[in-house]
């Protein structure tokens, strides 16, 4: 049962477009919207400022410490104020919570604490500082380590109206499935079970799987078998438009030790133009 969403927010652009999808999902299923926003403590403890300012005769970073940690905390309540009015415009009564730490920490622990996913943007305010990875380090440490399924989404939004599911037959794929299978059902969107196999018959047999599966729900699903790579066809699948919301288990094949680097989840991720569930 999905009660409540976490929506990390950081008055970006991309963090703007994760609002509205959050948005739109909470008016779908009935679900509380909790907007959190992290004073980044990197940005307070200025060691670098610390260790230059007695040598070029600039007053001691302790100075400027009131002043800096002052206009954090008005930036991010104006921040949490544009939340809750984004919210409240689309009849939604959001709560919001600021709180001070590593942001990716930050936003795990404040998830295992109230929320049933988390839903973050692909880049964030500091996208650049941060490498500019797509699944920047942020992202990445929630979906590897909160234990809780993450929405990942792109830079802009678009109404969502159907949705697929990435399905293997693995344990993982059979989680997204039956997540997959929830949301299809409260929220009332067809779905379809993308699966990609070399071997017809083995995609076959991870069909049958999926529509046993699916036969004791009440929802509007259909099963597509692909021929080639995995990310490619999933990729192509989503340029296509079929749908607007894709849902896929975090590792698959029992590529555990790939987890983000270099596997499929994090070539869809990083190159998807729709959002992605991921489910651990």
């Amino acid at each position: 049962m999905i009660r409540n969403i976490l929506i990390p927010t950081d008055g970006s652009p991309y963090g703007k477009t994760a609002i509205a999808y959050g948005i739109q999902i909470a008016q779908k299923i009935g679900a509380q919207l909790t907007g959190l926003h992290v004073v980044d403590i990197r940005l307070i403890r200025g060691p670098v400022f610390t260790d230059i300012s007695g040598s070029v005769g600039l007053p001691s970073y302790q100075e400027f410490l009131p002043a800096i940690e002052s206009g954090l905390d008005v930036k991010a309540d104006a921040i949490l104020r544009e939340f809750r009015e984004q919210c409240e415009a689309a009849g939604l009564h959001p709560e919001t919570k600021k709180v001070k730490g590593v942001i990716d920490e930050a936003i795990i622990e404040e998830g295992r604490k109230c929320c049933d996913w988390i839903l973050l943007a692909q880049r964030g305010e500091h996208f650049h500082i941060d490498g500019g990875a797509i699944l920047g380090s942020t992202a990445q440490s929630v979906v590897r380590r909160s234990g809780k399924p993450v929405l990942v989404t792109p830079e802009h939004f678009q109404e969502i109206e159907s949705m697929a599911v990435a399905y293997d037959g693995s344990a993982p794929a059979d989680k997204a499935l039956k997540l997959a299978a929830e949301l299809s059902e409260r929220a009332s969107w067809p779905l379809s079970v993308v699966i990609v196999a070399t071997d017809p018959s083995v995609g076959e047999k991870i069909s049958r799987k999926a529509e046993d599966f699916l036969t004791s729900g009440k929802i509007d699903a259909a099963t597509l078998i692909l021929p080639g790579k995995e990310d490619r066809e999933l990729l192509k699948f989503i340029r296509e438009g079929s749908v607007e919301l894709l849902v896929m288990g975090a590792f698959g094949h029992n590529r555990l030790r790939e987890l983000m680097v270099g596997s499929t989840t994090s070539a869809i991720i990083r190159k998807s133009t729709i959002p992605v569930l991921l489910t651990r």
